[in-house]
């Protein structure tokens, strides 16, 4: 059975989903941390947040930005966020966005798309969901928090 899930920008009034979609990937965040982050987050020209809807439901999101590399030529996009609503999983929500984030990437003559997944065990699924769209796993990424 094909579910018709549509991608669209994010919206204001999307916030207090967004917030329990961190949640679901990790991250808790209140509505308020949710609203401030968005507001910077779109007020870069750079930065795209786009949701998955099932009807009116909002059950992932995917955020993105351009940028320059030192090792290779052209913008390439990061993928900053991805997530799909637990009670969601696997029914094509993820590959949706991806394939979104994608077209954005032809359009802005992108020539690469990078992105970070921990290392943890519950995130091996997440591992092979990326390996299944054609990505290849070529870095370790280090986080070092600053006071």
């Amino acid at each position: 059975m094909e579910h018709k899930i549509h991608i669209r920008k994010t919206v204001i009034a999307d916030i207090p989903r967004l917030a329990r979609l961190m949640g679901d990937l990790g991250y808790p965040v209140s509505h308020k941390q949710m609203e401030t982050r968005l507001n910077n987050i779109g007020s870069h020209p750079d930065y795209w947040t786009l949701v998955a809807c099932l009807k009116d439901k909002i059950i992932g999101m995917v955020g993105f930005h351009t940028g320059l590399l030192y090792n290779t030529d052209g913008i390439h996009i990061r993928v900053i966020a991805l997530v799909t609503d637990k009670d969601y999983r696997g029914i094509g929500a993820g590959k949706k966005l991806m394939l979104a984030v994608e077209d954005y990437g032809e359009q802005l003559g992108a020539a690469g798309i990078v992105l970070n997944s921990g290392n943890r065990t519950e995130r091996e699924d997440a591992h092979h969901f990326y390996l299944s769209l054609g990505y290849q796993a070529k870095s370790t990424g280090f986080v070092k928090t600053l006071n």
